[in-house]
């Protein structure tokens, strides 16, 4: 793991590209240096993969050659000393030609507008949206051994494109470590005698590092789709949907731990972060909860905290037990931002009443709560509040009963009786409709479902279509 360590300090080259600094250059040739061409060009390839996860192999490919070529070529010895301000700013340039072989952003045209260093700056700060619904899919053993006996730097390069596109959310450490040590995997077990049994037994020890990988990408995705506050606030509505029989003080330090531990671990370049921060946040976890509920009773007892804390992230949203009516708190309390008790306890109350998927409780609170703040500095925050108290819960009311009518029957059902059950209440709803659009209908509906319907749907995705699909059954 070592290696690992120092690989992971060629990150600073990814800035000296863009930056071009001298003293970026020597950390950047003192790391080609440590590592050797070829480790550098497998670092190169990780970063920029998860740098533009919507570029196609060749152009990412085409990136990191270019990369690799200048800071060998600038960091050779007697090489000019400009070279390497020289190579990378003409790199920039390059990137801005129409004909650019390289990977392109939504936000390089504006980029492009500016010159010398001032570009490179924004062409550094450029970030692709999560990818939330990774489509990487193993090949068999024999498919890999295959491939890798064909052409084993092609295999390895292929493999490293197509995983850190697929899951750049996970932190950079988890990426290098899980595709460095799959490669090893296919080189031991591609020239073992008995190529299965090896695969079978060098899976099993990469099993720890996988799930690790795999669960990062996916929450750290969704932190990195709602930022801190909107990360707390979506994790506080899991934890009440979920247990519902817990209090507030119950979970209400879980939300607030995960998100700390998102915040620090997401971009860090520590080997362990992650590695060392879930599985202390999983005996907080049972601690808290497995008293409250048998299903995370349940999952405490799996045997190893990455496997406690798989168990609890795919935990359903258990059934609501009888609670009275939620009420929009109208007091001068949630004007008091030293003290969010009173609107996390709104939050909580409402989230562990309101049998709907967090993304939809998510998108309503978020208009819903920014009309708060705004009556919290008018002049009169109290008229305001009496005001607009009335509206907002109404509006609420709405929304969470299209929300409900939307995921109505899914989680309780196997998808081809939801299926069945959707094609019946569409039915009722459009008796005049023909059998061509109802069955056009049912597949859109399902299919927004089955994506946005359940505890984790992806934030960004169901943000942008839950309207669409309300106004559907609208219609």
């Amino acid at each position: 793991m070592k290696k690992i360590l120092v690989f992971l300090l060629a990150v600073a080259f990814v800035h000296a590209l863009e930056r071009g600094r001298d003293y970026e250059k020597d950390k950047v040739c003192k790391e080609l240096a440590s590592l050797g061409k070829d480790d550098f060009t497998s670092l190169s390839m990780v970063l920029y993969s998860r740098k533009f996860p919507s570029g196609t192999f060749e152009q990412i490919s085409h990136l990191v050659n270019e990369v690799v070529s200048l800071t060998v070529t600038c960091c050779a010895e007697g090489a000019d000393p400009d070279c390497y301000d020289n190579r990378t700013s003409a790199l920039s340039d390059k990137s801005c030609e129409s004909n650019s072989p390289f990977p392109v952003h939504p936000g390089t045209p504006e980029c492009c507008t500016h010159e010398g260093l001032e570009k490179k700056l924004c062409m550094a700060t450029l970030k692709h949206q999560p990818q939330e619904f990774p489509t990487y899919v193993e090949p068999t053993n024999d498919e890999i051994c295959e491939a890798f006996r064909k052409d084993p730097k092609g295999f390895a390069d292929q493999f490293m494109y197509e995983y850190s596109i697929n899951y750049g959310q996970a932190p950079l450490t988890l990426l290098v470590s899980y595709t460095k040590s799959y490669l090893s995997m296919v080189g031991s077990c591609c020239t073992s005698p008995n190529p299965t049994v090896c695969f079978l037994k060098e899976r099993l020890q990469l099993k720890h590092l996988s799930l690790l990988t795999v669960m990062s990408n996916r929450i750290c995705s969704q932190y990195a789709a709602y930022g801190k506050e909107k990360s707390r606030v979506s994790h506080l509505i899991k934890f009440a949907q979920k247990v519902p029989t817990a209090h507030l003080e119950d979970v209400l330090p879980l939300a607030k731990d995960i998100t700390t531990i998102l915040s620090k671990c997401c971009e860090s370049t520590s080997e362990d972060c992650m590695a060392k921060e879930l599985p202390e946040y999983t005996v907080k976890l049972c601690d808290n909860l497995s008293t409250k509920n048998s299903k995370f009773k349940d999952c405490c007892q799996e045997k190893t905290p990455m496997d406690i804390f798989m168990c609890t992230y795919f935990m359903p949203a258990s059934p609501n037990p009888e609670l009275p009516d939620v009420k929009l708190p109208m007091n001068k309390d949630v004007c008091d931002k030293g003290n969010t008790k009173v609107l996390d306890q709104y939050i909580f109350e409402l989230s562990r009443k309101t049998q709907i998927p967090e993304v939809f409780l998510s998108k309503i609170l978020e208009p819903t709560l920014k009309s708060l703040d705004e009556c919290c500095h008018s002049e009169s925050s109290t008229a305001c509040l009496n005001e607009k108290g009335p509206q907002l819960t109404r509006e609420l009311s709405s929304f969470i009963q299209k929300g409900q009518e939307l995921c109505a029957d899914y989680s309780e059902n196997t998808f081809t009786e939801y299926k069945k059950k959707l094609a019946e209440r569409l039915t009722g709803k459009f008796p005049d409709a023909t059998e061509t659009d109802r069955q056009e209908l049912v597949a859109k509906l399902s299919d927004f479902a089955s994506k946005c319907c359940s505890i984790n749907s992806p934030p960004l995705y169901c943000n942008s279509e839950i309207d669409a699909e309300i106004n559907t059954l609208q219609s």
